[in-house]
């Protein structure tokens, strides 16, 4: 039986019916979404991948192009469930059909990233992610604490990198379990004994790179709290640097690797050194050139130095005493001059004042029997006796009348 349309027995070219399914295929299958494991993952050398998706009965080859590869959120690899958006097409030379995928995330992770942009902006809203939190790490450490596997990679590069750095900086592993169940809380207990008997100068908490679902621990609301409270400065080294955890946002610093997180952490040795020759330089530097300023201050101060500007100091003050007591006779006669002037207008003042100089004048002074000063007529009786005081002598009187 042919297909709808053609003649019965149509025999059809090797071409033909693969076109007519390419056509099939590519216009029925447009933006379809495809779940399974991945197998095979093969990144070329132009920046395409290719590899394969598979279940428990069936396999599909795919393939991203190096633009939509570039847009990966993730780094994925053989094992991991993935869910893929793309197209199907078919592959003529070789009969082959495919997904060109076009966008990927790990299965689940849509729900995995609402959970945890939920959860971040809850944590967000209570400050736990607030700059005004973040601790600076210190400048020379002397022991970095590690909360990661003591079997995975993680600690290995940090060993390395800070055996490189700087040898004489102790590394205390603090061992906990970096993905599974338990994970979060020895994590936990890892940082609270950290800080509890002050263990480290510097807390590195991470692991190396897994799927979203193997780094979830590290986004633990637990696990956030605990290195955002942690006493003891943090650096969040979880994953790859396409990786990313809530314990991020909480740490006092973001490393995209464990590796570089020993970096920020170990200050180099060599640059340690060459810091302390510059400064020695400076100090020497510093030091010298007091001390010449010093010799030269010294200097000015000899013996005959010392002559010159004793007589320099003392030359004006001589001439101003010399000054002073040739001035001294005349100031003192202007002095008296003055004096005599000033005590002659005060004797003028007093003799104007005084009582004989008014009486020398015609004026008289009346007293009454009680021998008071008579400044009113009704103090006194006809027939009182009154004393009358002239410039010269007294007369006796009697009233015989007043008014």
């Amino acid at each position: 039986m042919n297909a709808p349309g053609l003649p019965e027995n149509f025999v059809f070219s090797v071409s033909q019916i693969t076109d007519l399914i390419k056509e099939i295929l590519e216009t029925s299958f447009r933006s379809i979404i495809i779940e399974g494991e991945i197998s095979n993952w093969r990144p070329s050398a132009a920046g395409h991948i290719y590899f394969t998706l598979k279940d428990n009965n069936a396999q599909i080859k795919a393939v991203i192009f190096r633009g939509a590869a570039m847009k990966l959120n993730f780094r994925p690899k053989d094992g991991d469930k993935v869910r893929c958006t793309g197209n199907l097409s078919v592959y003529a030379p070789q009969g082959n059909y495919q997904i060109i995928v076009n966008t990927m995330e790990i299965a689940g992770a849509g729900n995995i990233l609402q959970m945890l942009e939920e959860r971040k902006r809850k944590l967000a809203a209570e400050g736990l992610f607030d700059d005004s939190c973040k601790k600076t790490l210190p400048v020379l450490p002397s022991t970095i604490g590690v909360v990661t596997s003591p079997t995975g990679a993680a600690i290995r590069d940090i060993l390395n990198v800070t055996k490189r750095r700087n040898p004489g900086v102790n590394i205390i592993v603090l061992p906990a379990i970096v993905q599974g169940e338990g994970a979060a809380q020895t994590i936990c207990k890892m940082i609270e004994i950290a800080n509890f008997y002050e263990l480290c100068d510097v807390l590195i908490v991470g692991r190396g790179g897994g799927s979203l679902e193997d780094l979830l621990p590290f986004s633990e609301e637990s696990v956030v709290r605990a290195v955002a409270a942690s006493k003891i400065p943090t650096i969040s080294a979880v994953g790859h640097e396409i990786d990313w955890a809530l314990c991020d946002y909480a740490a006092d610093r973001r490393a995209p690797t464990p590796s570089a997180a020993a970096e920020m952490a170990v200050p180099l040795l060599a640059d340690l050194k060459q810091n302390i020759a510059n400064y020695k330089n400076s100090l020497y530097d510093s030091v010298k050139r007091n001390t010449e300023k010093t010799r030269l201050l010294v200097r000015q101060f000899n013996p005959e130095s010392l002559e010159v500007r004793f007589r320099n100091i003392q030359q004006p003050l001589l001439n101003r005493f010399a000054t002073a007591r040739e001035n001294l006779p005349k100031n003192l006669q202007d002095k008296i001059r003055d004096l005599r002037v000033r005590l002659q207008s005060n004797v003028t003042i007093l003799e104007n004042a005084s009582p004989q100089t008014i009486f020398d004048r015609g004026y008289s002074m009346v007293t009454g029997p009680d021998g008071k000063v008579v400044r009113d007529t009704a103090a006194l009786n006809i027939g009182d006796k009154l004393v009358i005081t002239p410039a010269k002598g007294k007369i006796e009187a009697n009233v015989v009348n007043k008014s």
